[in-house]
C-alpha cells in the first residue's frame, strides 16, 4: 500500500483501537475505585496508576527498534490480548499488590498497540498528511475515552463497590477482545521497502538532539499526564465531593467527547493559527482550566471546564506525533515515536505518583494545580520553539509549508 492511499486501513485501525481505548479507559477508573473498596488511600492509588506505566517504561524503545526493522501489525493483537487480560485479571485480584501487577501488564499492552499503530500511519501516510491521518487516529483514543467512563460509572456503585468495580472491569476485558473484528485486515505494506539495513542503527542519543523531538515529547508528557491524572484522580476528587460515580463517568466523557470535537476541526485550526501558536494557546488555557479543576465549583461548573479542558488537550497528542515525526532522522521514526511513548509513560510514572504524595499532603486537588504548571512549561517550550531561529517543530512547519498548508518537506518511507 503505497502512503497516502486507500485509507480503509486508518478507518478500521480507528475502529481497534477505539474498542482498545474504551477498555482502558473504564478499566483505570474502575482499578481505582476497586482500590479504595479494597481500602487504598489516595498514595496507594498513585502507585497503581503508576505501575500502568512501570513496564511500558522499559519496553518502548525496544518495541519502537524492532518496528523500524519489521512489521508493525503483529504488536496490534499481543496488545489487545494483553489489554483484556489486565483487565480481566485486575476485577480478579483480591490484593493491591496484585491489582498493581495486572495494571502493569494492561499498560505493556497498551504500549504495543500504540507503537504498532502509530508506526502504522506515520509509515502508510504521505508527508502532507499526517497532521491529519495522526488527528483522525486519536480520534479512536477519544472515542474510548468517551464511551469508557460512561461505562464504568453506569456499572460501579452501590454498597458492593469491590464488586461492582470487578464486573466492570471483567466488561472492560470483554470490550478490549472486540477489537480483534478490525484488527484481522490491517496489512502493513510498506515495511519491506521501508526496512532500513541493522546496520543502520540512529543511537537514541542522535534521536533525542534532533531539534524539535524533545520539545514534541515534553508537549505530548504533559498532555497525556493530564489526562491520566484526570481520569485516576477525579474519582477520588467526586468522594471527597460528594459527586456519584455515574456523574464522574459523564465528566470524564464529556472532556473525550470536546477531544474529539477538537480533532474533527484539527485542520483548519492548523490552517487559521499554525502549528506552534495553536500548540501555545491550547496548552495555555489547559494549564489554567487544570488548575481550576481544584476550586469547589459546582458540578455544572466543573463540566465546562472539562469540556473546555478536553478540547484543549485534543490538539497536543496527534501535532506532536508529526512533529516527532518528522524531525527524527530517517530510519528511526519508529523508535523516535517509542522514545515518545517513553516520555509519556515515564510521565505516568511520576505524575501519578507525584499527584499521590501531593494529595496526601495538600488534599485531592491539589494534583490538578500541579498539572497547571506541567501544561505552563509546555506552553512556553511551544513559544521557544515557534520563535526559534532554525528548526523546531512549529518553525520547520511554518517555513515548510506552502499556501495549501501542505508541509514541504520531503519524507520518504513513511
Amino acid at each position: 500500500m503505497r502512503p497516502g492511499g486507500n485509507r480503509g486501513w486508518l478507518l478500521r485501525l480507528v475502529i481497534a483501537f477505539s474498542f482498545a481505548q474504551g477498555a482502558v479507559s473504564m478499566a483505570r477508573p474502575a482499578v481505582s475505585y476497586r482500590a479504595l473498596a479494597l481500602g487504598a488511600d489516595e498514595r496507594a492509588v498513585g502507585v497503581i496508576a503508576g505501575v500502568y506505566a512501570l513496564l511500558p517504561l522499559f519496553a518502548a524503545v525496544p518495541l519502537g527498534r524492532r518496528t523500524d526493522h519489521g512489521r508493525c501489525a503483529p504488536l496490534l493483537p499481543v496488545g489487545v490480548v494483553l489489554i483484556a487480560g489486565g483487565c480481566v485479571l485486575s476485577g480478579l485480584a483480591g490484593s493491591l499488590w496484585a491489582m498493581a501487577v495486572w495494571s502493569g501488564v494492561m499498560g505493556l499492552g497498551h504500549l504495543c498497540f500504540v507503537i504498532g499503530a502509530q508506526s502504522l500511519v506515520a509509515r502508510q501516510s504521505a508527508p502532507h498528511e499526517q497532521d491529519r491521518n495522526f488527528g483522525h487516529f486519536t480520534i479512536g483514543a477519544s472515542l474510548g475515552q468517551l464511551v469508557g467512563p460512561i461505562a464504568a460509572g453506569a456499572l460501579i456503585g452501590g454498597p458492593d463497590m469491590a464488586g461492582t468495580s470487578a464486573l466492570a472491569l471483567v466488561v472492560a476485558g470483554a470490550g478490549a477482545a472486540v477489537a480483534f473484528t478490525s484488527l484481522w485486515r490491517i496489512e502493513d505494506r510498506t515495511a519491506l521497502k521501508s526496512r532500513p539495513p541493522q546496520g543502520d542503527r540512529v543511537p537514541v542519543g542522535g534521536i533525542l538532539r534532533a531539534r524539535g523531538v524533545p520539545a514534541g515529547m515534553l508537549i505530548s508528557l504533559s498532555v497525556l499526564s493530564a489526562t491520566d491524572i484526570l481520569t485516576a484522580y477525579l474519582p477520588v476528587v467526586g468522594q471527597h465531593r460528594g459527586i456519584a460515580p455515574s456523574v464522574i463517568g459523564v465528566l470524564l466523557s464529556l472532556r473525550a467527547g470536546a477531544t474529539i470535537a477538537c480533532r474533527l476541526v484539527l485542520t483548519p485550526l492548523l490552517r487559521l493559527l499554525g502549528r506552534p501558536l495553536l500548540l501555545t494557546v491550547t496548552c495555555l488555557l489547559a494549564a489554567l482550566l487544570c488548575a481550576g479543576v481544584a476550586l469547589p465549583v459546582p458540578v455544572w461548573g466543573l463540566g465546562l471546564m472539562l469540556a473546555v479542558l478536553g478540547f484543549c488537550l485534543g490538539v497536543g497528542q496527534p501535532l506532536s506525533m508529526t512533529t516527532v515525526v518528522q524531525a527524527a532522522p530517517d530510519g528511526a521514526r519508529s523508535t523516535a515515536l517509542a522514545l515518545r511513548l517513553t516520555g509519556n509513560r515515564l510521565g505516568q510514572v511520576a505524575a501519578p505518583a507525584a499527584a499521590g504524595l501531593v494529595a496526601g499532603i495538600a488534599g485531592v486537588a491539589a494534583p490538578f494545580v500541579m498539572l497547571g504548571g506541567l501544561l505552563l512549561l509546555s506552553a512556553g517550550v511551544a513559544v521557544r520553539s515557534s520563535s526559534a531561529p532554525d528548526g523546531g517543530p512549529g518553525a520547520g512547519v511554518v517555513r515548510r509549508e506552502g499556501r495549501s498548508g501542505t508541509p514541504l518537506r520531503r519524507s520518504s518511507d513513511i
